[in-house]
C-alpha cells in the first residue's frame, strides 16, 4: 500500500511539470490542441488540482507538500505569461510601419482559423495570400467557403492591395483537403500503368476537373502534383504525415514527369497555377520532415539522372511553380536544408536551371524547421531567392515568422537585390488583374 502511494505521488508530481510545461509552451504548433477551450480545461484542471491537494491537507505536509500545491499553480500564470507574450508580438506586427510591413508581406502565404483576423493581415499588406485546407470547409459548404474567399478579395481591393494568392492541397487520393465539398479523384499514381495516350489524357482531365472545382471557389494555386520519386514499399515507421509512397505518382521518372505535365495543363488551362514538390525529393528520404530533419545524400550526377528529370521537364513545359522541401542537400549545403540554402536555391535552380519562376517553401510549422532556428531560416531563404514563404498548419505562427523578417530588415540584414528580382517574378506569376 505505501508502494502504491509513493508512485502515486510521483505520477501527481509528473502530472504537474507537465501541465505547467504545455501551459508555458500552449502556442506551439505541437500544442495547437489546447487552443480555446483546451486552455479553459488545462487551467481549470489546474485549480481543481490544487483545491484537491489543499483539501487533503498537503499544505500541512511541510516544504514537499507546500512546493507541490505551488507548482499545480503554476499552470495558470505561466499560460497567461504565454498568451501575453502572443499578443505582444502579434501587436508588433500590426502596429509596425506600413511601408516596412507590405515589402515583407508580399512573401507570406498563411493557413487561418480565424476569419477576422486573416482579413486584418489581408487588408494590412502582411501577407500574399492564404492558404485553405480541411478545417476551413469542415461543417460548413462550398459556397460558404467561396463566399469568405470572395470576402478577402473584396477587402483586399478595397485597401488598394493586388489580389491575393489563395492556394490550397488538392492532389487527389489521400491529399485531397478540399473533398468534400469537392470531388475527391484518386491519386495521379492510378494512371501510371495505362497506356502513354491514355494516361495523359486521363491526367489533364484530372487537372482540368481540380482545376475548375478550384476555381469556382476563388483558389488560384493548387500545390500539387508531387514530383517525388516513389520509394520502395518499405517506409520509415516514423512517417506519420509525408506518406511519399502513397502520393507518389511512380518510380519511373520518365512516367512521373508525363502526367504530372498533362496535370499541370489540366491545371492552367483552367485558369489554376500549379506548384510542383518537393524538391530536392523525399523519395529516398526516411526520415519525416514534419517532425525531424532529413539528410539526402545521394550524388548530384544519380539525382539529375532520375530524381530531377520530372522536375526540370514539367518546369520547362508548364508555368509551374517550385515548392522547396526541408531536405539537406548534404552533397552542395551539408548545414541547412534546401528551402533556405542559397547554394541549392540560387546556385542550382537558378543559375543552373535557369528557372526564374516563383519557388516556395514547404511549411515553415514544419519540426525539421520550426523546431529548429526558424528566424535564421528565414531570413535565409530570402536572401537566397526564395519568393514565397508558406506558413500553412497554425497559421498564429506566422506573427512570430514575421517579426524575424522585420528584425532584419531593420537591421540591413536582407538582400536587397534578391528582393527586387523576387517582386519581379511575383508581378510575373501573378499580375494586378
Amino acid at each position: 500500500m505505501q508502494s502504491l502511494k509513493r508512485i502515486g505521488l510521483i505520477l501527481i508530481w509528473l502530472a504537474g511539470i507537465a501541465f505547467v510545461f504545455a501551459a508555458a509552451n500552449k502556442n506551439d504548433p505541437y500544442l495547437i490542441s489546447l487552443r480555446g477551450t483546451g486552455n479553459i480545461a488545462l487551467a481549470t484542471a489546474s485549480v481543481v488540482a490544487a483545491v484537491l491537494l489543499i483539501r487533503r491537507g498537503y499544505w500541512r505536509r511541510g516544504v514537499a507538500g507546500r512546493a507541490l500545491i505551488l507548482l499545480w499553480c503554476l499552470p495558470l500564470p505561466s499560460m497567461l505569461g504565454a498568451h501575453a507574450a502572443f499578443e505582444w508580438r502579434k501587436q508588433r506586427v500590426l502596429r509596425a510601419d506600413a511601408a516596412q510591413v507590405q515589402s515583407l508581406g508580399k512573401h507570406f502565404i498563411v493557413g487561418y482559423s480565424s476569419f477576422p483576423d486573416v482579413s486584418v493581415l489581408a487588408e494590412k499588406g502582411l501577407i500574399s495570400g492564404v492558404y485553405i485546407t480541411k478545417h476551413n470547409v469542415a461543417g460548413s459548404s462550398a459556397t460558404r467557403l467561396k463566399e469568405e474567399i470572395s470576402a478577402l478579395q473584396a477587402k483586399r481591393r478595397a485597401a488598394g492591395q493586388r489580389p491575393l494568392i489563395v492556394a490550397a492541397d488538392q492532389e487527389g487520393g489521400i491529399v485531397s483537403h478540399l473533398a468534400p465539398p469537392l470531388t475527391k479523384l484518386p491519386a495521379l499514381s492510378t494512371l501510371a500503368s495505362l497506356t502513354p495516350d491514355v494516361r495523359a489524357e486521363k491526367a489533364e482531365a484530372f487537372g482540368r476537373t481540380h482545376g475548375q472545382e478550384l476555381a469556382a471557389l476563388g483558389v488560384t494555386l493548387n500545390l500539387a502534383p508531387v514530383l517525388d520519386i516513389r520509394p520502395e514499399l518499405k517506409r520509415n515507421r516514423f512517417d506519420f504525415n509525408t506518406l511519399i509512397g502513397r502520393r507518389a505518382i511512380s518510380d519511373d521518372p520518365t512516367v512521373v514527369a508525363e502526367i504530372a505535365r498533362a496535370y499541370v495543363s489540366g491545371l492552367e488551362a483552367s485558369g489554376v497555377g500549379a506548384a510542383v514538390k518537393h524538391f530536392p525529393g523525399l523519395g529516398r528520404v526516411r526520415a519525416d520532415t514534419h517532425h525531424f530533419s532529413a539528410d539526402l545524400d545521394t550524388p548530384l550526377d544519380e539525382l539529375g539522372a532520375s530524381d530531377w528529370i520530372p522536375f526540370r521537364k514539367v518546369l520547362a513545359g508548364s508555368k509551374a511553380q517550385l515548392m522547396i522541401g526541408h531536405v539537406t542537400l548534404t552533397s552542395v549545403d551539408p548545414d541547412r536544408a534546401a528551402s533556405h540554402s542559397k547554394r541549392v536555391v540560387d546556385g542550382i535552380i537558378r543559375k543552373k536551371w535557369n528557372y526564374q519562376g516563383v519557388v516556395m517553401t514547404d511549411d515553415l510549422v514544419m519540426g525539421a524547421i520550426y523546431q529548429r532556428n526558424v528566424c535564421t531560416a528565414v531570413v535565409e531563404a530570402l536572401n537566397a531567392g526564395v519568393d514565397l514563404l508558406l506558413v500553412a498548419f497554425d497559421g498564429t505562427q506566422f506573427y512570430r515568422i514575421f517579426t524575424c523578417a522585420m528584425a532584419a530588415s531593420a537591421e540591413g540584414r536582407l538582400d536587397a537585390a534578391m528582393s527586387g528580382d523576387g517582386e519581379t517574378r511575383l508581378n510575373g506569376a501573378f499580375p494586378v488583374d
